[in-house]
């Protein structure tokens, strides 16, 4: 079997797995319970806590534990909506965000906020300049991706911060879930990002595991309420187990990240330098854009009919979107991007992690140009 669905998710490490059943197994306890059962398992969550902020290099209090992306984009969004509600109803993000964050920002505007969708280029990237056009002085949120999950687009993070700067008030918030170990990331103090979500299961953690950094001094509104779990941010018992693991994978996959990234970006270029060859293939990915994603489509055949053809193959790929491949509607990112809809609906996504290797891709461009025959045959 070929795995190249990695930004759908990752296989849980052994290591990791082993972590999360031993604690499965010895630590019972709820953290909220005031005797020695509970205390180890507070143990382990700050310990969790702990080594995530010094990966990330920030602290301790800036980490808040979540079920994984969509509960932290939502917290993010929604959280700042309504604890920022009183500044003003305007909030900004781009057209090619996740669904968390864009379902979200559409369910606010039923409630009465004004949102603003910035457009990308035929890249996929957000302009900073029409960004710095559409703030305004009710503007209480900029919400944009570091790295896209259709096409693998990194936006100008660095630049944005500049110009928010200028915005003290507005909280900047970050969907990092495809950038961990992939691209370089500042949360430190000096970063003019507030918020940033994290998703566990992207980085071979167990599923249904995540967390938010809260820049320190910055207020959210809870978006779950209850016990008071979190400092009060976040009610429900924690999963310690998942937790747990969960450390343990970051500090897997941020240990000699740079070496991984190369590997990744090797094999990508291959195979967007094999693909660039076929007439029919149309790229959406750049060699630019993040190391472990790359957009292609056969143009007349389905994205759908791809997938299921190299998963006859052993070959593991998907649709632009995992969160929406059963829709079987063309990507958001690709409408944004206005690829025409003939073609966007034949588009696939490949992804990699740090475990595939340069023969992987070579049986994949050899299974390829066999479809790629037989399906040029048929038409």
């Amino acid at each position: 079997m070929i795995y190249f669905d990695n930004s759908a998710t990752t296989k849980i490490d052994d290591s990791v797995l082993k972590t999360y059943l031993k604690v499965s197994e010895e630590i019972m306890g709820n953290p909220s319970s005031l005797h020695g059962l509970g205390d180890a398992s507070t143990g382990l969550l700050q310990q969790a806590r702990k080594q995530i902020a010094e990966l990330l290099n920030t602290s301790m209090e800036e980490i808040y534990f979540t079920s994984g992306g969509t509960e932290g984009d939502n917290w993010a969004v929604k959280g700042t909506a309504i604890e920022k509600r009183k500044f003003g109803k305007h909030l900004i993000t781009t057209a090619i965000e996740h669904p968390a964050v864009k379902e979200s920002m559409e369910q606010l505007k039923m409630l009465g906020f004004d949102i603003t969708y910035l457009p990308v280029n035929k890249e996929g990237v957000v302009s900073v300049k029409a960004l710095k056009k559409e703030l305004r002085s009710d503007t209480t949120l900029v919400s944009i991706m570091a790295v896209n999950n259709e096409i693998g687009s990194i936006q100008p993070l660095e630049e944005i911060g500049e110009v928010l700067k200028a915005y003290p008030k507005v909280h900047f918030h970050v969907d990092a879930v495809q950038a961990i170990g992939k691209i370089p990331l500042d949360l430190s103090t000096h970063s003019r990002i507030d918020i940033a979500t994290f998703s566990g299961h992207k980085f071979h953690a167990p599923r249904g595991t995540g967390f938010m950094y809260l820049k320190k001094g910055k207020k959210l509104a809870p978006l779950l309420n209850g016990g008071g779990q979190e400092s009060g941010k976040r009610s429900g018992t924690e999963n310690v187990a998942g937790i747990t693991a969960m450390s343990k994978a970051l500090r897997l996959v941020v240990t000699d990240s740079k070496e991984k990234q190369s590997r990744q970006l090797e094999i990508k270029e291959y195979l967007m330098d094999k693909l660039a060859s076929y007439a029919k293939v149309t790229l959406f990915s750049t060699k630019e854009g993040a190391p472990h994603i790359l957009c292609f489509a056969l143009r007349g055949i389905r994205g759908e009919v791809m997938v299921h053809a190299f998963e006859k193959k052993g070959i593991y790929i998907s649709t632009t979107s995992a969160c929406s491949s059963r829709s079987k509607t063309s990507g958001s990112t690709l409408s944004a991007m206005h690829v025409p809809e003939n073609i966007a609906t034949s588009a696939v996504r490949v992804s990699l992690n740090d475990t595939n290797t340069i023969e992987e891709a070579q049986q994949f461009i050899k299974e390829f140009d066999g479809l790629y025959r037989q399906f040029r045959d048929i038409h």
